[in-house]
């Protein structure tokens, strides 16, 4: 994913200005910055929710700048957000098997459903197994824990067929186990699968422990840009918003 000179303004507000970002396939980019920043901004106009009064968007070397969010996520970008958008009435199961028809679909002919069905039970056993929520599957989401909420919801991305994860603040709210674990499941799904990672985070201990890049905005503008050590170490990234929450980083 790429982009040049993302601009956006609310009236008087100029909440995005001239953001540029560069995430390369199979990477894990981290966006941070204090609140009002620009960053749930930002992540509008890569994911479509808004459309930016300047700049552009290319996703998968397609320019995807008026694409609307459907056709980004049909491109292969999904979004979760900071409050999970999940069926809390309905099981994991049948959560993710909603979400896994919606991307394969059923034949129109009745002779080739049962195919189709079978592929859709298929996929849908090999994502419990990899979310670890097989023996979860048959509860109500609403049910579960706040942590395996959220991997639920990363479960929805991926049965989209997910090849860029946006993920906002992935781990709030969570307890220290829930956080780790999570971490441990991105990390899995982008060395074994492929997945590209962008995510806003406020824990900075998930963000040095598992971005290779930050890029850090202040008043929506990129402040800085570069690796866990280099941000680190970056005394305007310390004055405006780091501070002491770092010390002594020597890189994860």
């Amino acid at each position: 994913m790429r982009a040049e000179g993302l601009t956006k303004a609310f009236g008087r507000l100029l909440a995005v200005n001239g953001v540029s970002l560069l995430v390369p396939q199979g990477s894990v980019h981290a966006v941070i910055g204090p609140n009002g920043a620009g960053k749930s901004t930002l992540f509008a106009l890569l994911s479509g929710a808004l459309r930016p009064d300047r700049g552009r968007v290319w996703l998968f070397g397609r320019e995807a700048t008026r694409l609307p969010p459907e056709a980004r996520v049909r491109l292969g970008l999904s979004r979760t957000f900071q409050v999970s958008q999940v069926f809390p009435g309905l099981t994991v199961r049948e959560n993710l098997w909603i979400a896994l028809e919606a991307r394969r679909g059923l034949s129109p002919f009745p002779w080739l459903r049962a195919r189709d069905r079978a592929w859709l039970a298929e996929r849908l056993e090999a994502l419990l197994e990899r979310l670890g929520l097989k023996e979860k599957a048959d509860r109500p989401v609403g049910e579960l824990a706040h942590g395996d909420q959220r991997v639920v919801e990363i479960g929805l991305a991926l049965s989209l067929g997910a090849r860029l994860l946006l993920l906002d603040e992935p781990t709030a709210g969570m307890s220290d186990e829930e956080t780790w674990r999570t971490v441990e499941l991105l990390r899995a799904l982008r060395e074994e699968e492929g997945l590209t990672l962008l995510f806003v985070e406020h824990d900075m201990e998930v963000v040095f422990g598992l971005a290779e890049r930050i890029t850090v905005m202040h008043l929506g503008e990129v402040l800085a840009e570069g690796t866990p050590e280099a941000i680190a170490a970056d005394e305007r990234v310390q004055q405006a918003y780091l501070g002491e929450v770092v010390p002594g980083y020597e890189g994860a």
